[in-house]
């Protein structure tokens, strides 16, 4: 079989090296000048994909280098959620598309995507779309304040946002938020009730196309500076309740989507249940620790659907009943001294060191929450040396 994957970033590479065990080979297609560093400048390949497969370099909005490049693919996906639908559309004239581009589509309008929560009966805070500061003005008065203001579409790790305070702040957060907006211009941003939660939480979902389902262990999340930095899973103290109403949010939006892959829904916990904050249509930061913690990595059963096998199961590996995964961002410890401590395994993307980026990762897996809490305790030790 062969899967072609548009993007080339880590997971990618990811997929690509879950895939080769199972004899699929990967293949990938990203935009002229590979990966895009934090000033929005093209960096030179390899991208981090160039591992596990040929990457093709072109346009996404080049329709003849899309339609050459997926020629006798048996299935494509994407590693990233602002790849351009059209490309998707474009790509899927020649072999089939997962998930589908609706998925795509509705995922990078943060409107459509709580519009569509809502109509599932999938609760989300309080939010309005916001064009211009009266909007601006006018949804403050109905999520009320702190409340958070964002573009509708693109920023990821807690960029293109604010956080508002003080209603004095709106003119300030709308230019802050949109700098570039000329005057008489849409803003084209959300503005959602800052919501007092107990923790983040995320579950990853796998639908394949006969619709069968398989559900990961919820998974707590940490974020610092807008960037996720330590997933657990299961969750800390998770009851069976609060498993399954996640499970059956994340179930509404597959089969409404006619979903195949792997999809993450992000969480809050609040005392009267879960709210949506937002969906991935795609394998997810907080999946990592599947690779060593669960019976099919989210990795793993991600290429089964796209290519239409058996979803592997979800649960936690025998013996394993916890695991975690710590993101190492701007520096990474010495690859031996984490090498070791018990049961933790690193995967290094291949990337130049830099402030803010995602180098790699390490997955802690134990028998209990007691024993992974020591291990990441000495693994966060490590990590923090490292960044001094």
């Amino acid at each position: 079989m062969n899967v072609g994957v548009l993007g080339s970033g880590q997971l990618g590479r990811m997929l690509g090296l879950a895939g080769l065990p199972l004899g699929v080979q990967s293949r990938f297609f990203d935009r002229a000048g590979g990966q895009m560093n934090g000033s929005g400048q093209a960096e030179a390949l390899p991208a981090p994909a160039a591992a596990a497969g040929p990457c093709t370099l072109g346009s996404f909005e080049d329709e003849d280098a899309l339609c050459r490049w997926a020629q006798g693919l048996d299935a494509v996906t994407y590693e990233f959620e602002n790849v351009p639908v059209g490309a998707a559309r474009v790509v899927a004239t020649v072999a089939p598309v997962w998930p589908p581009p609706a998925a795509l589509e509705v995922s990078q309008d943060r409107i459509a995507e709580k519009t569509l929560f809502n109509r599932l009966g999938i609760p989300t805070p309080v939010f309005a779309a916001v064009d211009n500061l009266a909007d601006l003005e006018e949804g403050l008065a109905r999520t009320g304040l702190p409340a958070v203001l964002k573009t509708r579409r693109g920023g990821y790790d807690g960029k293109g946002q604010v956080v508002l305070r003080e209603p004095q702040q709106a003119a300030w957060a709308l230019g802050a938020v949109a700098p570039q907006r000329r005057s008489g211009e849409a803003a084209d941003l959300i503005v959602e009730q800052m919501v007092p939660f107990q923790r983040e939480l995320s579950i990853l979902a796998a639908r394949g196309a006969d619709g069968a389902c398989a559900f990961y262990p919820l998974v707590e999340n940490e974020h610092g500076a807008g960037i996720l930095r330590l997933s657990v899973a299961p969750a800390r103290g998770l009851n069976a309740a609060v498993q399954g109403l996640a499970q059956e949010y994340a179930r509404r939006v597959l089969q409404e989507l006619a979903y195949v892959g792997v999809m993450a829904l992000e969480l809050f916990e609040m005392p009267s249940g879960l709210l949506a904050n937002e969906m991935a249509p795609r394998v997810h930061n907080s999946g990592h620790w599947t690779i060593e913690g669960a019976a099919t990595s989210q990795f793993e059963n991600h290429v089964r659907t796209v290519v239409g096998w058996p979803l592997g199961a979800a649960s936690m590996r025998p013996a394993r009943g916890a695991g975690a995964m710590l993101n190492l961002i701007g520096s990474a410890p010495d690859t031996r001294a984490l090498l070791a401590l018990p049961d933790t395994h690193v995967h290094l993307y291949g990337k130049t060191p830099r402030p803010g980026r995602k180098l790699g990762h390490v997955t802690i897996v134990a028998s209990d929450h007691g024993a992974l809490e020591s291990r990441l305790a000495a693994a966060r030790a490590l990590i923090v040396a490292s960044a001094t």
